[in-house]
């Protein structure tokens, strides 16, 4: 009799946070540009993005659309007031590319007492961008 096992991997929790733009495509560039995201997709019609999935290479990511007006709106989120905290194993490289493509240097690159380097920016949408070597506390097994 031979014993067969299946392993089933579930798939990897995941956290997509979400913001607007005034400006969604010119967002989608300088993210691109400035900190290397990936687009993955982008729904809309002219100047107007309906849904766009931005990938970070070393996983996860963000979502995001043009501002809308109206009641309809389930993520009637204000354009600018978007905050995150994304992880990089290079903040120097990073920090001299978000800054040559024209971040808003909010907090310089500074090594932490937690042990993280880290850096902040604004986006041209005034979104908070910050990035740190900083992978979170270790989780109870």
């Amino acid at each position: 009799m031979s014993e067969t096992t299946t392993s089933q991997t579930a798939p990897a929790p995941q956290v997509w946070p979400s913001l607007r733009a005034e400006d969604a495509r010119g967002l989608i560039t300088f993210l691109i540009e400035a900190f290397g995201f990936e687009e993955v997709v982008s729904y809309g019609e002219g100047d107007i993005v309906h849904h766009a999935e931005l990938a970070w290479p070393p996983g996860g990511g963000v979502m995001l659309g043009s501002a809308r007006r109206g009641p309809d709106d389930l993520f009637a989120l204000p354009p600018g007031t978007f905050g995150a905290y994304v992880v990089t194993d290079e903040p120097d490289a990073l920090f001299d590319r978000a800054m040559k493509a024209g971040a808003t240097l909010v907090s310089g690159l500074q090594d932490t007492d937690y042990g993280s380097r880290d850096f902040s920016v604004r986006d041209p949408e005034g979104n908070l961008w910050s990035f740190g070597t900083y992978r979170g506390h270790p989780r109870s097994p």
